[in-house]
């Protein structure tokens, strides 16, 4: 059972989410929240395993939610945003906060549930125009304005693989591109996850981006971006 809260300041669109999700055998709403104050109290009382939250909200916007909300489960609670284009420029903040994944206003209902399923899940989702967008867009900016993010102490190993994820390759493919097994790709993920201090795959594409390992135009075509 997924047990969720939904966090929208607009009162339809929050009882039409809450409705559809409630309509799910798998998926219990524990908590709504009209403010992203109250979706951090309501998340520490009730202890969600997703929180779906608006990107933008008064008193607390979705960003400092989810920052909020991940910090004080330890990364138990997954966050699934929910945005529209006119608010793209909040994506990038959001990823680098941890949320596991960004969904369009417009999604479709299956759409919406197939992506609570998924972050619920531990993976990371990104609709295909919210990603085009966030490279071609908004990480390229950000990038440019700031230095090139240090490689720590990545082996060249956990370096290649990391451009593999950044260019969205799943860790089957990976290992099919490297000639190595599937165990041995997880566990160079995992040693790099840990040295870079990253929740999942989405803040992996930041940081391969920020460490200047792709660049916008080399690889747009980052797909879901699935373990």
């Amino acid at each position: 059972m997924i047990r969720a809260l939904v966090a929208d300041d607009q009162a339809v669109v929050r009882t039409g989410l809450v409705n559809l999700l409630d309509t799910q055998e798998d998926i219990q709403v524990v908590g709504e929240a009209e403010d992203g104050a109250q979706a951090v109290r309501v998340a520490a009382e009730t202890r969600p395993d997703l929180a779906l939250l608006d990107i933008r909200m008064p008193h607390k916007n979705g960003i400092e939610a989810a920052r909020e909300i991940l910090a004080a489960s330890g990364g138990a609670t997954k966050v699934l945003m929910l945005t529209t284009f006119g608010l793209d420029e909040y994506v990038y903040d959001a990823l680098a906060a941890g949320a596991g994944g960004f969904l369009l206003k417009d999604a479709t209902f299956p759409e919406l549930l197939h992506a609570v399923r998924v972050v619920a899940g531990g993976d990371a989702l990104l609709s295909p125009e919210i990603t085009k967008r966030l490279i071609a867009e908004f990480v390229h900016a950000r990038a440019s304005r700031l230095p090139v993010r240090p490689a720590g102490d990545l082996t060249a190993r956990e370096t290649e693989v990391l451009t593999l994820i950044a260019r969205g390759l799943s860790n089957a493919e990976i290992a099919d591109r490297l000639t190595i097994t599937d165990h041995t790709v997880k566990t160079h993920i995992n040693r790099l996850f840990a040295k870079l201090e990253l929740r999942d795959r989405a803040q992996a594409v930041i940081v391969a981006y920020e460490m200047g390992l792709v660049r916008v135009g080399q690889d747009d075509h980052v797909r879901d971006l699935r373990a």
